[in-house]
């Protein structure tokens, strides 16, 4: 029998047995409770920092509200989903919560991920591997018009779109124009010739774009890996390295140098009832830089790669030391049955007969580019991406039509951009689509139902630190994940560390706080269905599972490090 027949048999099975699911199982119900630091406005009005912005709410008695903890009914889907609550009877006044009602499907709840991930590995066929992640989170669901009822109400959003402006249009049509106007191998030119001396240098450069992009996410990943791959490629240096490097130097980055929107974010869920030093906004950022320290993964994620650059890495795993024997004694950047995601279009230069690029049409969009991140960073708290980029676009397009490149030509390379990186747009929001299916069938709720209350005080940080390494690879967020796990993490640390009398009851709830910020991002960082993950191969021109599959033993030694000192700490804090 062909691989393909027992692929598509692999498919199969896992439809049946989600629509199975959806037919014969029946959900549990659970309240989320969420603590909620309350501030009034100038009219007296109660709000919560929600995302950076002001939520007013109305509250009722936590006795009278339907989602009360004490009096809900698991077995019975409730009439109302979400309540803003007070109870009257808290020893330091009026506290408020936030009740929200979750739904799992038990063990069931983490097929759809399971589907997709174990697909990503068998097929080597991401779209078709995330499609049908969906399709079987929509049937355990019991949404049967996919595209009506999960598709378009995904993509039709704020955030889809701003997906498809960014990424396909802006940064591919960026990508496009460097191509075009050769900006990009003019760069690539003008560091070899200055700095880069092989591939040590290059990688160096990448690594310290990576540490200067600080804002993490999918903007690192965009910006570090589209400038650095001419140089990458010039070196011989293989696809699978760069990816490495532009991906572990993202998100790790962003939560050590975190001036960026991750603490504004992060605190409102690690609030805890007659905690002191978590009692206000500024109390629990600070709490977030003090502990930064003492995220172990993230120092040695960036470390590793740090050292991979130069060539003395402290673990190296069988795939990526192959990828870079290959690539250095053929000059093959890629495996022979890898997919890149970037498309042969972006791999060059495509310039015009009788037009001479030059160095400044890199350097000016992309010193624009950063400008207006940084600049709207510091004046609004968050970095206006579209703007920067658009920005970028702009002043490229400018450039080289004052340089005598003819509009015919500079469309054309608009057209080549876009072509370029739509595979990798598509994936990237089948990604987010499926890490909607995911929080909707439960696989976050059901993981911390099990594990949660099940927590040794001495290895609590580790288990922790797995918990939310499960969560966030199966759901390709590390964001989501936090929303999910601190919710539960902090309040149980401190009922841990104060029950059983702890003597460092304060440095015990940084480390676990440690452990659930650091095992999210490793799971982002790893996930086949992330968004980061996607664009550090897109943008680096990877085969997306070689991406993973050589990433995944580094990151791995990174958070077992992390594991073994989180324990040793963790012990000393004992009784």
């Amino acid at each position: 029998m062909k691989p393909s027949v027992y692929k598509f048999a692999a498919i199969a099975v896992a439809m049946v047995l989600s629509y199975v699911v959806g037919l014969q199982v029946e959900p549990n119900w659970s309240v989320e409770k969420t603590q909620l630091d309350v501030s009034l406005d100038e009219h007296g009005d109660k709000f919560y920092m929600f995302r950076g912005k002001p939520r007013h709410f109305h509250a009722v008695s936590i006795d009278e509200s339907p989602l009360n903890p004490e009096t809900f009914d698991s077995g019975a889907a409730p009439k109302v989903h979400e309540s803003f609550v007070f109870d009257a009877g808290a020893p330091d006044g009026p506290q408020y919560s936030h009740l929200v009602a979750k739904r799992n499907w038990g063990i069931w709840s983490l097929l759809p991920a399971l589907v997709a991930v174990a697909l990503c590995w068998i097929t080597r066929e991401p779209i078709t591997s995330l499609l049908s992640g969906i399709i079987s989170g929509a049937l355990i669901l019991r949404l049967y018009d996919i595209t009506g009822d999960v598709l378009i109400p995904s993509l039709a959003t704020t955030g889809a779109a701003s997906i498809l402006v960014l990424y396909l249009w802006l940064l591919g049509g960026l990508m496009g124009l460097w191509s075009r106007s050769g900006a990009a191998q003019a760069f690539a030119e003008f560091m070899t010739v200055r700095f880069v001396r092989g591939p040590k240098s290059a990688k160096l450069v990448a690594w310290s774009l990576g540490v200067v992009f600080f804002q993490g996410g999918t903007v690192s990943t965009v910006l570090v890996g589209s400038t650095v791959k001419p140089i990458a490629d010039a070196q011989k240096i293989s696809h699978e390295e760069l990816s490495y490097i532009v991906d572990s130097t993202a998100s790790p980055i962003a939560s050590q140098l975190a001036f960026n929107a991750w603490p504004g974010y992060v605190q409102a869920f690690i609030f805890v009832s007659g905690v002191s030093f978590l009692a206000t906004e500024a109390d629990r950022i600070a709490f977030f830089f003090s502990s930064v320290p003492f995220c172990f993964y993230a120092i040695f994620a960036v470390l590793g790669t740090f050292l991979l650059s130069i060539e003395r890495p402290m673990f190296l795993g069988r795939g990526m030391r192959s990828a870079m024997v290959r690539s250095r004694t053929t000059g093959k950047l890629d495996d022979d049955d890898a997919e890149p995601l970037s498309a042969p279009e972006l791999q060059g230069s495509n310039v015009p007969p009788g037009y001479r690029p030059h160095v400044a049409e890199f350097f000016v969009p992309l010193g624009l580019l950063i400008a207006i991140a940084i600049g709207t960073f510091v004046t609004t708290g968050a970095p206006n991406v579209l703007w920067a980029f658009g920005a970028a676009v702009l002043s490229a397009s400018a450039m080289a039509l004052c340089r005598g490149m003819s509009l015919k030509d500079l469309m054309a390379g608009y057209q080549e951009g876009l072509k370029g990186i739509v595979l990798g747009s598509v994936i990237l929001l089948l990604a987010i689509t499926i890490g909607g299916i995911s929080s909707d069938v439960g696989a976050g709720t059901y993981l911390v139902e099990q594990l949660g209350s099940r927590i040794p005080w001495f290895v609590m940080p580790v288990l922790l630190q797995v918990l939310t390494m499960v969560i966030s690879f199966s759901t390709g967020t590390s964001w989501g994940t936090y929303a999910v796990a601190f919710p539960l993490a902090m309040p149980l640390g401190w009922a841990v560390a104060t029950a059983q009398g702890l003597e460092h009851p304060e440095f015990f709830l940084t480390l676990c706080f440690a452990a659930v910020m650091d095992g999210s991002v490793f799971g982002d960082q790893c996930s086949p269905i992330s968004d980061t993950t996607v664009l550090s191969s897109m943008c680096t021109g990877s085969d997306l599972m070689d991406h993973v599959r050589t990433q995944i033993p580094q990151a791995t030694f990174a958070a077992v490090i992390a594991a073994v000192l989180w324990t040793v700490l963790a012990w000393f804090c004992g009784p």
